[in-house]
């Protein structure tokens, strides 16, 4: 029951992630035209240029605000990771290992308790 549950959510993020595919592109492009305008803005020497660049700024900044929604997809495939990696987890690995009574090397102690006893 815990694989089908972990597929059906699986399935859910990934149709949310495909739903916001393209808005996360565009964020992710509109946060690197900020990144090369505010570069450009340090690097302008005058004022006329450096008033041109906060407007272009302001211009992707907007653009940037209109797909923030794609913040979802971000959180769709950090799900869908999360589904991914308990899905692969063996759950027939034991907790308690079995140890050789017989092994010296492995009951050192409870031998030595003999040895003086």
């Amino acid at each position: 029951m815990k694989k089908f549950m972990l597929f059906v959510g699986g399935l859910i993020a990934l149709f949310i992630l495909l739903a916001n595919l393209g808005p996360m592109i565009l964020l992710g492009l509109s946060i690197w035209l900020l990144y090369v305008i505010f570069k450009k803005f340090v690097k302008s020497d005058s004022t006329s240029g450096k008033i041109g660049w906060v407007i272009l700024g302001l211009i992707v900044l907007s653009i940037t605000f209109s797909n923030i929604f794609a913040v979802i997809g971000v959180a769709a495939a950090y799900v869908l990771y999360l589904i991914f990696t308990s899905w692969k987890k063996d759950d027939s690995d034991p907790v308690v290992y079995e140890m050789d009574d017989d092994d010296p090397f492995k009951n050192f102690e409870r031998q030595w308790a003999e040895i003086n006893n």
